[in-house]
């Protein structure tokens, strides 16, 4: 290798080196909740922490260009994790503008139907907004990255191909609403994970008869995070440290068993070992010296790491 080669793969793995080490530290593993502008994709915010960070990173739970807030990102070993943060519940702060729909259920569709809004009294109101809590069928926008016959829907609508979305259930928990105009309502919705908020704005216009869709949509709480800790990706990697959530922390909710280095050892190597007192069945965190060390599987007294993050 010529001496001009080495210098370069040298520059090369020293600016590797600073990019793993975001903001003079070990490139992180656990939870970064980062404040999602408007504009760009959940995708495109996970590249941004890759190439800044240097490590893997996934998110758990896509938010619409359209939308803002809360969007928390799993990185490092913490990716392998994700499955236990799909499915919690959410809550937003949504404006939904009365009188016309659209083709994309928010303001950035093309407008199919315009209808006058009725002057509703405040229990009217109330009444609209009560149909639509409980546990409730949804069909996915049309423009929604949901898969029908192997294509993403918004794929096929592009193309003029109108296929049904699926019909689902999901669970409206409560919906507050905290100013009202009339021809704009703003509300606070907390829902299941899989709820569409341009679903809900659509299906309420319908149901009022006028016509609705999303004006705007931000994401204040998801699962355990929210918009306290929550860092623009602008300062993702200068300031990471003050909005990560490291492994230790992550998953509080199931049970946490310490275990000795012999136990520990077999852990590591993704063995089964017993414990005393017994767990009922179900997830637990296994420990080792105050480090998370594997998930693992409790039946009786044995405990089968499922997850192993820090293998020997």
């Amino acid at each position: 290798m010529s001496r001009r080669r080495a210098r370069r793969r040298g520059a090369a793995s020293r600016a590797a080196g600073r990019s793993r080490t975001g903001a003079g530290g070990p490139a992180p593993h656990g939870v970064l909740v980062v404040d999602k502008p408007e504009g760009p994709t959940s995708h495109d915010i996970v590249e941004s922490a890759r190439r800044s960070l240097g490590t893997r990173a996934g998110h758990t739970g896509t938010l619409d260009p359209l939308a803002t807030g809360v969007l928390p990102l799993v990185l490092g070993k913490a990716t392998r994790l994700s499955r236990f943060y799909q499915n919690q519940d959410k809550e937003y702060l949504a404006r939904i503008s009365l009188g016309r729909t659209t083709e994309t259920y928010d303001r950035e569709g093309a407008v199919v139907r315009e209808g006058p809004v009725p002057q509703l009294s405040t229990r009217e109101v109330r009444e609209f907004l009560d149909r639509f809590t409980g546990e409730i069928p949804q069909r996915p926008p049309l423009y929604s990255a949901v898969r029908v016959k192997g294509r993403r829907l918004y794929e096929l609508a592009r193309r003029k191909q109108r296929e049904e979305p699926p019909l689902r259930h999901v669970r409206i928990h409560g919906i507050e609403l905290l100013e009202r105009k009339r021809e704009e309502w703003t509300v606070q919705v907390h829902c299941s994970a899989g709820t569409y908020i341009r679903t809900l704005a659509h299906d309420l216009g319908e149901a009022i008869g006028c016509g609705a869709f999303l004006e705007s949509l931000r994401r204040t709480r998801s699962g355990a995070f929210d918009l306290s800790r929550a860092l623009s990706p602008e300062r993702m990697n200068e300031e990471w440290g003050r909005a990560h959530f490291p492994l230790e922390a992550l998953l509080p909710e199931l049970p946490r068993v310490e275990l000795e280095d012999p136990k520990a050892k077999r852990v590591r190597h993704g063995g089964q070992v017993e414990i005393d007192p017994p767990l009922p069945g179900g997830w637990c965190r296994i420990f080792h010296g105050g480090r998370l060390v594997a998930l693992g599987e409790t039946d009786a007294g044995t405990i089968q790491p499922s997850i192993v993050l820090d293998p020997l």
